[in-house]
């Protein structure tokens, strides 16, 4: 059988640091109307409920392209493989290339070919197109990659996920600290082997019809602010919601495609987007099971000190870990581990994956 196997991995990590203390002068309105609570309560508040203090923000004179290639390049490198020898090139993202103050989105052309074209790559059989789906596009992206190795079309797939949600969000919203930058990279071969390993299921699904307005685009909360830009809003406590609800269905909907059970599991790669959401979305998976304890040691998490930088976040953290970067984390050959996102659509996927 032809299986999906990662080779290589690589990630880029902002240098600069924002802490709590960045928004501490930031006007913050709700409703039309200014929070009168102060900003201090407001931040604290804020990192209790999410479990982020810090966030990473690119240069000024960055773009997301660039940052996306700096992954590619470090995935390539990993993986001791000739670029020329890559099929395809995703990369997956939102918003594009916005540049700083614009809010503006630039995505001609895609942003797989401007990489294609910084990593050198002659091969015209390469082909490099964008996936816009929301914080779970790495995964999707990657799910994508399988069908193409598994149809025969392909042999080798580069999969980018890179964001600047800096450029984008409201400063006079607090759903803006949320938000972070960063980019992740994998690449996927396929190989003919009699044991399954590598991506053995997975599971998608889009909730659009009750849930596509739980992340949107929109005006200001400042109704002072007239510049006709729009900024990422989210309906948090409904996303919340929604998330732990549906999400564990669909991670056991993948587990079922792969008759596997929860307690096969060994590691857990989920979208870092709230740290308290993810910790409910691993309980109520484990209930479904009629397992009272999610085991320790099974989920790393990175948005303590990364923040959410959307569909960068996987990428990110599974190079971390295969880096030995996470402390208390590792794999090694015959660990099974969930790929697992959720995101604007409303979009919930979930990978099994053999090591």
């Amino acid at each position: 059988m032809i299986n999906t196997v990662l080779i290589g991995t690589g990630s880029y990590i902002p240098e600069r640091i924002v802490s709590g203390k960045a928004f501490l002068k930031h006007s913050f309105f709700e409703n039309g109307e200014k929070i009168a609570k102060e900003n201090k309560d407001i931040v604290e508040k804020f990192s209790e409920i999410t479990e982020i203090e810090e966030r990473r923000y690119i240069e000024d004179d960055q773009l997301n392209n660039e940052i996306g290639c700096i992954a590619a390049q470090k995935a390539i490198d990993s993986a001791s493989i000739d670029k020329e020898s890559l099929d395809y090139i995703i990369f997956c993202h939102n918003f594009g290339d916005v540049h700083l103050n614009s809010n503006r989105i630039d995505m001609l052309p895609a942003l797989a070919a401007k990489v294609k074209q910084q990593l050198g790559i002659e091969n015209p059989d390469c082909v490099a197109f964008d996936l816009i789906f929301g914080c779970p596009g790495w995964v999707q992206g990657s799910i994508q990659a399988d069908y193409l190795i598994k149809s025969g079309d392909a042999k080798r797939v580069l999969v980018i996920g890179a964001e600047t949600l800096s450029r984008m969000v409201d400063p006079h919203d607090r759903d803006s600290m949320i938000f972070a930058d960063g980019a992740g990279a994998a690449i996927f071969e396929g190989q003919e082997n009699e044991i399954r390993k590598g991506i053995i299921s997975h599971k998608t699904e889009t909730h659009a019809l009750n849930h596509g307005h739980l992340l949107v685009m929109n005006k200001s909360a400042n109704p002072a602010d007239d510049s006709g830009n729009a900024y990422l809003k989210m309906n948090g406590r409904k996303l919340y919601e929604f998330a732990v609800v549906q999400v564990p269905q669909v991670i056991k909907k993948a587990l079922d495609k792969a008759n596997l059970m929860v307690d096969d599991v060994n590691i857990v790669f989920v979208h870092q987007a709230n740290g308290k959401m993810d910790a409910a979305i691993m309980k109520r998976l484990f209930k479904l099971y009629d397992r009272n304890e999610v085991p320790k040691n099974l989920v790393p998490m990175t948005i303590s000190w990364l923040g959410n930088s959307s569909v960068a976040t996987i990428p990110t953290l599974l190079d971390l870990v295969l880096h030995n970067k996470v402390d208390g984390y590792k794999v090694k050959p015959g660990d099974v581990a969930i790929f697992t996102s959720v995101g604007a659509g409303m979009h919930i996927n979930a990978i099994v994956y053999k090591f």
